[in-house]
């Protein structure tokens, strides 16, 4: 079957990655995610990753802690390059290429980010994990999805979220809400709709790059979005 999608930027959050765990990384979540993204590189599909650091660190909550602003949003970028390794591990215990790239250098541990490279790597079917962020303070790893997803000439973001899309509200607070399939850029902002942050989703909609909502923890959801299959709310035009 042919695929709908060449190139995707899947978007993880790190809460992602704590599966039944309170905090830290769940094995079998990177077992998960590992098989899902396995399946889409047999389709032939370029697959680049952008991963979050909740699990472990969050920038934006540092200020509770006493934690400077900037000081804090370093250290949730750290805490996206420890998801990203435990991720590029599990990944090539599985047989799966990978390359990682972090937007602050550690040349021991990861590329340094250069789009030309990045892109190539994709074109030989290595799957790219973009760490660190966007290297700067007060951009959120949504908004490095979206950066990075421009860049490389994504076709889409593919969110994985733990619901199966946009809902009127949160569904796991209020069960009357109602999910969407489809929805323009404007609805999501006239709606007051949560799916990036500002940043990333003013991004996603200058550059008319779609994005798709979707329940991550449904092993078969990926290989139906990649295929065609109406998964998730897709967000475009």
């Amino acid at each position: 079957m042919s695929v709908k999608y060449k190139r995707v930027l899947l978007k993880l959050s790190g809460e992602s990655l704590m599966g039944s765990k309170k905090f830290g990384i769940d094995p079998a979540m990177l077992t998960h995610y590992s098989h899902q993204v396995k399946a889409l590189i047999e389709k032939g599909v370029e697959v680049a990753i952008v991963i979050g650091g909740g699990n472990i660190f969050r920038g934006l909550q540092a200020a509770d802690s006493g934690i400077e602003r900037v000081q804090g949003d370093y250290m949730g970028m750290m805490a996206t390059v420890i998801n990203a390794m435990a991720l590029q591990s599990a990944m090539e215990s599985n047989g799966i290429y990978t390359r990682m790239i972090s937007a602050i250098e550690m040349k021991e541990i990861a590329e340094p980010y250069i789009r030309r490279k990045a892109i190539r790597h994709l074109e030989k079917g290595r799957v790219v994990i973009f760490s660190a962020g966007t290297g700067s303070p007060y951009f959120t790893t949504d908004s490095a999805a979206a950066l990075r997803a421009n860049e490389i000439n994504a076709d889409v973001i593919l969110k994985g979220t733990r619901v199966d899309g946009i809902y009127t509200a949160d569904p796991e607070k209020d069960p009357s809400a109602k999910k969407f399939d489809k929805l323009s850029f404007a609805q999501v902002i006239s709606m007051g709709l949560s799916v990036m942050d500002m940043t990333a989703f003013t991004l996603c909609q200058e550059n008319d790059l779609p994005i798709i909502v979707f329940d991550i923890n449904d092993s078969a959801n990926l290989l139906k979005i990649i295929e065609g299959e109406s998964v998730g709310t897709l967000v475009e035009g």
